[in-house]
């Protein structure tokens, strides 16, 4: 189920463009954000559901030659965490029995009631609380994600980012993981003096089973007690990874730690904008010189356009007594920001 603040993904599969309106119209009523994601070739519904690692599938029984409940099936199998609901007429109740029966947690009548989908929704996402030792139900605080990128390099992002890591771990004591997310220039292994094979690529070809325990197998443990999800070289992904499935990562890590510490490369792609999106701080480091004021206006604009609240996002002017750089005062003027 998604946490606190997570957007709900719900991939359909149907054949009928007229359904994909049915929910979504519907969906309006979730009183969370919410995406829709649709499927009208029901072959296609395993790959699509791996790449977007939805919190719930809806499957339209009408699918003309495919079979829905095998399909059904196939989908229960491949992603145990996700919520299956199957989409049936009055008529075929038989069919929703099969489903169930099948694995997937419900259905819904059609033709769709809002109150009926959303109410669905609401129960098979419910929290299941595992009972403690006394019988009392856990419940777990999702950590705090901060984010720290630049608008180019060499204006020591990373070494801020670790160092916090690192001071965060040894002040506070508390849980504290971080991320290496520049995958065209990963630096967080030789900073660290971290020797490890395992990277964020033996999670992204796992994701239907990922759990705690397969996150802790990857992680890195650094001297201070500071675990580390380091990135692959960057010839092994070619790729940005879809943004799903960073959330997907971010969401356990933050069940997992309490703090998550993100090293975030360029260019700002989906990738990126995954992490920003589920940061609770953006720490933007910047040096006194003019081309990197520049860069750093446009970047904080991205950031303005997708509506990032101002107190979310933090300027740190990195070398401020360097000889010959811009000042304090002409840099809050051009950017607009303390």
């Amino acid at each position: 189920m998604p946490i606190a603040g997570q957007i709900l993904r719900v991939l359909l599969v149907s054949t009928r463009e007229g359904m994909r309106d049915e929910v979504g119209e519907a969906l309006a009523g979730w009183a969370g954000d919410q995406r829709l994601f649709w499927v009208s070739q029901p072959d296609l519904a395993c790959a699509r559901a791996q790449d977007l690692v939805p919190h719930v599938i809806l499957i339209d029984d009408a699918l003309a030659r495919a079979n829905a409940i095998a399909l059904i099936k196939e989908l229960a199998s491949r992603l145990p965490s996700a919520a299956i609901l199957a989409l049936v007429t009055e008529e075929a109740i038989g069919q929703a029995r099969q489903a169930v029966l099948a694995g997937a947690r419900g259905f819904v009548i059609k033709p769709l009631q809002a109150s009926d989908l959303l109410n669905t929704l609401r129960q098979v996402l419910a929290p299941r609380h595992a009972p403690s030792l006394e019988g009392e139900a856990v419940e777990r605080v999702a950590g705090c994600v901060v984010v720290f990128c630049a608008s180019k390099g060499g204006t020591g992002r990373t070494t801020l980012a670790l160092n916090t890591a690192v001071s965060l771990r040894m002040e506070t004591e508390q849980s504290v993981a971080l991320v290496d997310a520049d995958y065209s220039a990963p630096a967080l292994d030789v900073a660290l003096n971290l020797h490890s094979e395992r990277n964020v690529c033996d999670l992204l070809s796992r994701l239907a089973l990922l759990d705690e325990d397969l996150v802790t197998s990857v992680l890195a443990t650094h001297v201070t007690g500071v675990q580390v999800l380091l990135a692959p070289p960057p010839a092994d992904l070619a790729n940005s990874i879809p943004l799903p499935r960073v959330q997907h990562i971010l969401a356990l890590l933050k069940r997992m730690f309490t703090w998550v510490i993100v090293d975030l490369g360029l260019p700002l792609d989906e990738s990126a904008f995954a992490f920003l999106d589920g940061a609770d701080r953006i720490i933007v480091s910047v040096l006194p010189e003019m081309v990197g004021l520049r860069n750093t206006r446009l970047m904080l604009d991205q950031l303005r356009g997708r509506r990032y609240a101002e107190e979310k996002v933090w300027l740190v002017l990195n070398r401020a007594t360097m000889q010959g750089g811009v000042s304090q005062g002409d840099i809050e003027e051009r950017l607009r920001v303390r």
